[in-house]
């Protein structure tokens, strides 16, 4: 029974990252944002997530290092 609810709360973790990886270039694509507009918000807006998530430090920096690569398509 453990383990059932332990995989069930890892995919759930697992779904959470991915939409949120996709959230901010989706909020970027309806603003039609380009250059550096969309550099900064993409840069607000994972930053904002990886809050949300509870991240510090290292972990912090490679999450919104790769959101604002993922969300300004760069």
């Amino acid at each position: 029974m453990k383990t059932i609810v332990i995989v069930l709360a890892s995919f759930c973790f697992v779904a959470t990252a991915a939409m949120a990886d996709d959230s901010c270039k989706v909020q970027a694509a309806g603003k039609n944002l380009h250059g550096a507009a969309l550099t900064s918000f993409a840069k607000k807006c994972c930053k904002d997530q990886a809050a949300a998530q509870k991240l510090h430090g290292a972990a912090e920096t490679s999450f919104t290092k790769k959101c604002v690569a993922d969300a300004s398509g760069s």
